[in-house]
């Protein structure tokens, strides 16, 4: 990456033989220019500015007086860089003056990388003494700011003649380099214990963009933001645990966890007469919910024995709708009752079908549009998603609808309904149906149903009776309890 450019000791001879040396190594030799604002430095100076206001009298350790005699019959010519793209040299030393200039060995490298703009002209001087090495750039945090904001040059007077020769120069600052075998040693360790992440984040420190550098100083100040929130986390329970006691914290535990598992059941009537009561029907149609549904529910009020085996052909509705529509009773009112019953059991099961609603119309128009309503503020939860808004039937809302197809077919069936034939229609698992039921304080039995093919299959029934059983949680939270 760097290449040499050019080294020889330092010497105090004057004389124009020895300008290129002289120029960048020890300020002093020659007139030094300063000051001069960027842009100026290609113009031809004018006498008189010179004589007043750039040169400084340092010419060969002369005094003031004696450049004043000179300047007056001086001339002096631009001539740019001493070496095409090399400016001459100034240094100075971070440590203060040096006592033995002369006896100084100056390196100059350059970057190989010429067709990089930001990198072809960086530049690393090393100076090397008896006793101490010196390193100076013109790059990076080390580097002189007075370099970007004002231009320096270097003045060679022949006193003979007359006539100055002015060149572009640059300064370095010059600091010290100590080289200590246990300061490398304890780098190299401190390299093999860094992780991966470590060494990349040291990486875009030194070396990364300014995107990169910013976007590490945000996790680095995340991370600390994480670990004094995980600290005052760790504080608080343990503040908790010593206040309350352990069996304290389990038994709340189980209690919200019975919450939860009430979160999406219907209302429950513990205190209930009759099995009516216990999930009253007016918590799951609201009389202008259930008036709304007389349009819709006329097919299968008036359902003939025809239509019941093309809906079996044609697999249109569920098995449970089917059998209902088999027994549908007689008795107008009853008939009517159970028709808006069963319409309702079968459009929560199609709605329960679904993912996600993409529609305001849940069903299609066939829905009435209290109904349409109550299906969306009821079974979905809303959601933002690509910039819009849409109403999602999530697990829980799944399993609300189970519960409310439960009690439907428990008003349909007088409150003893198969459970093994709804988790078909509803396409659960056993054990997850049996979960609901038993959180509903429904009481399980099995029977041997006759089934196609004259075999048999047991099933697993569902009764509501009176007095209710305790409330039973899943196997998840009796596995916990178990555990504590």
């Amino acid at each position: 990456m760097w290449h040499l450019v050019g080294g020889d000791r330092a010497s105090p001879r004057g004389g124009r033989g020895h300008a290129a040396r002289a120029l960048w190594a020890v300020p002093g030799w020659g007139h030094a220019f300063s000051g001069l604002p960027r842009g100026l430095g290609s113009r031809v100076f004018k006498r008189g500015f010179v004589a007043t206001a750039v040169l400084t009298a340092v010419l060969g350790g002369q005094t003031g007086e004696m450049a004043a005699e000179v300047l007056p019959s001086a001339r002096w010519q631009y001539c740019g860089a001493p070496d095409g793209s090399q400016r001459a040299v100034l240094v100075q030393f971070s440590n203060g003056k040096l006592q033995s200039p002369g006896n100084m060995r100056f390196t100059l490298y350059e970057n190989k990388d010429s067709t990089n703009p930001r990198k072809r002209n960086q530049r690393i001087l090393a100076a090397e003494t008896d006793r101490l090495s010196y390193v100076g750039n013109n790059f990076g945090t080390g580097a002189l700011k007075c370099n970007t904001l004002c231009r320096h040059f270097v003045g060679i007077l022949n006193k003979t003649s007359g006539q100055m020769e002015v060149y572009d120069a640059e300064l370095f600052n010059m600091q010290p380099l100590f080289s200590d075998v246990s300061v490398e040693s304890e780098l190299a360790l401190d390299s093999q214990t860094k992780t991966y992440r470590e060494k990349m984040d040291s990486c875009i420190e030194a070396f990364g963009t300014t995107k990169q550098k910013r976007a590490l100083n945000a996790r680095r100040m995340n991370r600390v933001g994480n670990e004094s929130l995980n600290q005052a986390v760790a504080k608080a329970a343990e503040t908790i645990i010593d206040t309350k006691g352990v069996t304290a914290l389990v038994s709340d535990a189980i209690h919200n966890d019975l919450q939860d598992d009430s979160l999406y059941l219907p209302p429950c009537y513990d205190d209930a007469t009759k099995p009516e009561d216990v999930y009253k029907f007016e918590d799951l149609l609201s009389p202008a919910e259930y008036e709304a549904l007389q349009s819709p529910s006329e097919a299968f009020r008036n359902v003939t024995s025809e239509e019941i085996l093309k809906m079996i052909e044609e697999n249109s509705h569920c098995t449970f709708v089917i059998e209902a529509l088999k027994s549908l009773p007689s008795d107008v009112e009853s008939r009517d009752r159970q028709a808006r019953c069963i319409w309702f059991l079968d459009t929560l099961i199609k709605f329960r079908a679904q993912r996600v609603v993409k529609r305001k119309s849940a069903l299609g128009p066939g829905v009435p549009h209290i109904i349409n309503t109550k299906l969306l503020k009821h079974f979905t939860c809303l959601t933002y998603n690509n910039g819009r808004l849409r109403n999602l039937i999530s697990d829980s809302m799944k399993a609300k609808i189970t519960a409310y197809v439960i009690i439907l077919a428990l008003h349909i069936r007088d409150f003893q309904i198969d459970l093994t034939m709804l988790q078909g229609d509803l396409k659960l698992s056993e054990k997850r149906m049996m979960e609901i039921a038993k959180a509903m304080r429904l009481k399980i039995s099995k029977r041997r149903v006759s089934v196609a093919a004259g075999s048999e299959e047991d099933h697993k029934l569902g009764t509501l009776s009176l007095p209710l059983p305790p409330a039973q949680t899943s196997d998840r939270l009796a596995k916990r309890r178990k555990i504590t």
